[in-house]
């Protein structure tokens, strides 16, 4: 069983970034000496809020994190040309002495689509080109690409991976096709944060099947999911502490179409949130991982919560309930 946080650095505009940076060095110090697994972060262009991109913000931490798996949770690939992600992957997996996770999603919002002069519609087909350019790069020979998206004659990559055949890819994916091509191509799916307990191990169950049938075995496969984190004495005092916040973190997601984070809050707040006392936390990663998974990667910041919050949260985690599954 392993564990990793999700770092939220999504600011209000005007905010202070260097200074947010510096809290998140901080942060990573701190799960890195707690015993924490991994670390990762997250990826969008114009947002709603003031969001750091997550490969220049992962190079800076590389040199706080220890031994911790470092990665992408997710990078949205159909927005960069696979030239440009390969020698940027291949350079922070250098960097990191190969701890890198890259972590892939084929994008939502509209605005980025329209902003880099993408059809959305040809998202999943951009990724899937991506990721099979990248990884013919990072063969280290001279390779050739004609597809539909993107071509290139006879190109050998100047920086390569120092893990091989490349870093691990894990993909996230938010609806039954999406994880369905996921487990034919044998590649770990990552679990989204707010999805409900039943949904969660549902989807998990068909994708272990699907992932059978194409015959993939599960030795040391990798199953992570995101959850959302907060420990107390109880829902309702962990609710005190970071309800408002985590709220208002997802209501920014509703101006992107997703207007079910406001009429369905009440639902999302009951049974897709892990927060409780370390007894109710520690049920609930049981249940998980009796249904397959064995990387939780908590995200333990939100909006407007202070960052002294989320460290006393990752910090009551490992000491209370970590332990529990570490024999």
């Amino acid at each position: 069983m392993k564990f990793g946080v999700l770092l939220d650095h999504q600011y209000e505009f005007g905010d202070d970034i260097n200074r947010r940076t510096g809290e998140l060095v901080e942060f990573t110090q701190h799960i890195r000496d707690l015993g924490y697994d991994s670390v990762f972060g997250i990826h969008h262009y114009l947002s709603s809020l003031s969001t750091p991109q997550p490969l220049p913000l992962l190079s800076r931490l590389i040199d706080h994190s220890g031994d911790m798996q470092i990665g992408t949770g997710i990078l949205i690939l159909p927005m960069g040309h696979p030239v440009h992600w390969a020698e940027e992957i291949a350079t922070i997996d250098q960097m990191s002495g190969g701890r890198f996770v890259l972590g892939i999603g084929s994008g939502y919002r509209e605005d980025e689509f329209n902003a880099f002069g993408i059809e959305r519609r040809t998202r999943v087909s951009r990724m899937n080109e991506s990721l099979e350019c990248m990884q013919k790069l990072w063969t280290g020979e001279k390779v050739s690409h004609q597809g539909k998206h993107f071509e290139f004659q006879d190109v050998r990559c100047s920086v390569l991976p120092a893990q091989k055949p490349g870093p691990p890819v894990w993909v996230g994916a938010n609806g039954p096709i999406g994880i369905q091509r996921i487990a034919r191509q044998g590649l770990p799916w990552i679990a989204p944060s707010n999805v409900r307990r039943n949904w969660a191990v549902g989807n998990l169950a068909d994708y272990r099947a699907e992932r059978k049938a194409a015959g993939y075995g599960e030795d040391d496969a990798v199953f992570p999911i995101h959850r959302d984190l907060c420990l107390a004495d109880s829902f309702d005092d962990a609710y005190e502490v970071a309800g408002a916040a985590v709220r208002a973190s997802y209501g920014e997601y509703v101006q992107y179409g997703m207007d079910y984070f406001d009429t369905q809050w009440d639902g999302i707040k009951q049974k897709a949130l892990f927060f409780g006392s370390p007894d109710d936390i520690t049920a609930m990663i049981q249940d998980f991982a009796q249904a397959g998974y064995n990387h939780f990667v908590f995200r333990a910041q939100w909006l407007g919560l202070p960052i002294e919050r989320s460290f006393e949260i990752v910090e009551r985690f490992a000491r209370e309930v970590m332990p529990r599954f570490r024999k």
